[in-house]
């Protein structure tokens, strides 16, 4: 085996080919550095990808072991794909390099290729769970016209979009937590359902509402409605505000888990949760940078792409969050030493402590 052939270097080294160094145009230095960048950008994308693949075939079992080994590589695949956008973002700066003057040596001779068509950071978005619906301008996408996807890449990105992605295996998983079934209440009367009358949440709601301010009371609603649906006089517009895309019984394990994530049992779980946090960050990061970028380079112009250049990027910034219930979950915390003592059976199953 010899280094240049294991990673294949002939290919990789010759694969940039500016356009304005070609016949009858004038060669532009800055272009060079401009496909290196984003040739580098489509090398850490189907990193990602790969990750999200083995991420996403644990999930998909029909039960997880918390204690297995199975959790732990989740949470360390999940904060490799964080590492990978921290470089990514970094890598964005190596732009500012160039000027917007040199920038416009060759901008016109890449219409109407546009980083719109990156079909590695679609499929990375709809695995993740960035679904069709709740895109910026969605009509942008189903579109194979002049700026938009060739037909095959348009096909592969619509089969992922229908296929399960990993906010709903997240959901699933989280809703198989068993923290309140009644075999760990028994001291409390074995309640047979976790609503709003199971009485931990009895006893949390109580807590919770203690620990609002006077201009923070109305939040209550907001609990009612996120953990048990309970419509009270919330409007629909309030509504559709606070609707998730976790199920209330999701939710409800989600705070569990940030609550009382001090128990080993909940260690990992808790990490994978606030990976997601960051994952979805460091991706609205991703798209700030852009933006910043785009707004530098060609101001207020139309994208390459026939998009809205700037003004797409910023509605895209501000709607493509994809985890962004997990993260609402801070809403609904209290002190830590305001938290409700837990059933001595529950302890004992969140310590690994069967003894208990």
């Amino acid at each position: 085996m010899y280094y240049r052939d294991y990673l294949q270097l002939d290919k990789v080294l010759n694969a940039q080919e500016p356009e304005s160094f070609k016949p009858g145009n004038e060669p532009a230095h800055d272009e060079m550095l401009f496909i290196i960048v984003h040739q580098a950008a489509e090398l850490w994308f189907k990193q990602i990808l790969f990750e999200l693949d083995y991420v996403m075939s644990v999930f998909r079992k029909s039960r997880i072991d918390d204690n297995s080994e199975d959790l732990n590589i989740v949470r360390h695949r999940l904060n490799r794909i964080i590492r990978i956008n921290e470089l990514l973002n970094e890598q964005v700066s190596i732009l500012h390099t160039m000027t917007p003057l040199d920038f416009l040596e060759f901008r016109n001779l890449l219409s109407p290729a546009s980083g719109f068509q990156s079909v590695q950071f679609r499929l990375i978005e709809a695995r993740l769970g960035l679904e069709m619906e709740n895109r910026h301008n969605k009509d942008y996408y189903k579109r194979t016209n002049e700026g938009g996807f060739e037909p095959k890449d348009f096909t592969s990105i619509t089969d992922v979009e229908k296929e399960e992605n990993l906010l709903s295996l997240v959901n699933k998983w989280l809703e198989r937590m068993p923290f309140f079934q009644p075999e760990y209440w028994s001291a409390a009367g074995s309640p047979q359902s976790a609503d709003e009358n199971h009485p931990f949440w009895k006893e949390y709601r109580k807590r919770y509402v203690e620990s609002l301010t006077e201009r923070e009371a109305m939040k209550v609603k907001d609990f009612d409605f996120t953990f048990f649906q309970k419509k009270d006089d919330l409007t629909e517009e309030q509504m559709a505000m606070l609707k998730s895309a976790l199920s209330p019984k999701a939710m409800q394990a989600g705070l569990f888990i940030m609550l009382y994530r001090d128990f080993p049992v909940f260690q990992t779980s808790y990490q994978i949760l606030d990976s997601l946090v960051e994952i979805d960050h460091q991706m609205a990061t991703w798209r700030h940078k852009h933006l910043v970028m785009v707004r530098r380079m060609i101001g207020m112009r139309m994208g390459t792409g026939n998009t809205s250049g700037s003004g797409y990027l910023e509605g895209a910034l501000n709607k493509h969050y994809v985890f962004k219930d997990v993260a609402a979950l801070s809403t609904f915390l209290i002190e830590r030493k305001r938290l409700p003592e837990l059933p001595g059976e529950l302890i004992g199953k969140l310590s690994y402590n069967s003894e208990k």
